[in-house]
């Protein structure tokens, strides 16, 4: 049984100047992140006990297969994917995919395309789930489960791991224990930041960020048209590209495929590459990779 206490917390401030620099004198990293859930979620006919309740409106069916609920996520494979994949492919720019174990074996072709285009895997969970109530044995298991569907597939095992909501009060230790490089559990700030293991090896937070998200075009109704959330990570990207010019910041993009991959919706995607485009040509240069070369940059920079 978890016995509860009184976490006392230190809040570090971010550096306003450093002589960090990303590659090519860039201050400023630009994450884009593709969340493959599509399989991964509650499903009655996959052997769960419940259903998801969550896609394009919230409604849990309960007790019988909810078929509306799996095609929504069907959609984010089928369509909405390559919809995406082919605005990064087009222009070479590595993104991180944050991928589910079970979404995987649903989807394997995906690892094909990491493997063709430089792209990482991040473990995301077996399932589409919180590791938050789960307890040790469990949650062990799921990321051991994970590492295996994704080595099998992709031909290594992933260096970062990223949890759906939030993470269980033993997640960092576990993903020290298990020797992976990153995790991006953290909405703190915009700068990563190294929290060792008790064995003194090196392992790094990059701060992940649920507002430039396309999560957002869900549920609370904060983005309803393609601008709405194309307008609103340009802004991110020009307040962070100023901050910049004195200390390093990171900018997090998170997209979905069921989400973003939608045809009205997509147009976003396009806006936003298009102004970091128009900005690298006018000398605002940004960083665009993936989180374990973030990851492995500030290790050699930062320390």
């Amino acid at each position: 049984m978890m016995t509860s206490s009184i976490v006392h917390r230190r809040f570090d401030r971010q550096p306003q100047h450093s002589p960090v620099r990303w590659p090519d004198g860039s201050g400023l990293a630009v994450s884009f992140v593709l969340n493959i859930e599509e399989g991964a979620e509650y499903s009655l006919t996959a052997g769960d006990a419940r259903n998801e309740g969550l896609h394009e409106v919230d409604n849990e069916i309960v007790g019988v297969p909810d078929f509306c609920m799996e095609t929504h996520f069907e959609y984010g494979a089928r369509a909405g994917y390559q919809r995406i994949a082919n605005r990064f492919i087009q222009r070479g720019i590595p993104i991180t995919l944050n991928i589910c174990g079970r979404a995987l074996e649903c989807t394997p072709w995906v690892a094909l395309d990491a493997l063709a285009y430089q792209w990482e895997m991040c473990g995301h969970g077996w399932l589409w789930e919180s590791p938050a109530h789960m307890d040790e044995p469990q949650e062990r298991r799921t990321i051991e489960r994970t590492i295996a569907s994704i080595e099998h597939h992709w031909g290594r095992r992933p260096s970062g791991w990223h949890c759906k909501s939030s993470a269980s009060v033993r997640t960092r230790n576990l993903l020290q224990e298990m020797d992976f490089l990153y995790d991006s559990n953290d909405y703190g700030g915009e700068v990563p930041f190294r929290s060792d293991t008790p064995q003194g090896r090196p392992y790094v937070i990059l701060p992940y960020a649920f507002d430039t998200n396309d999560m957002r075009f869900f549920g609370q109704g904060t983005f309803v048209h393609a601008h709405d959330f194309s307008r609103y990570v340009i802004a991110a990207i020009d307040t962070l590209l100023d901050e910049s010019l004195s200390a390093p910041r990171l900018l997090t993009i998170g997209l979905h495929t069921r989400i973003l991959g939608r045809p009205a919706r997509i147009g976003a995607l396009d806006a936003i590459l298009g102004h970091l485009q128009r900005k690298h040509a006018s000398g605002h240069t940004t960083w665009l990779t993936t989180r374990e070369a973030i990851a492995k940059h500030w290790l050699h920079s930062a320390t």
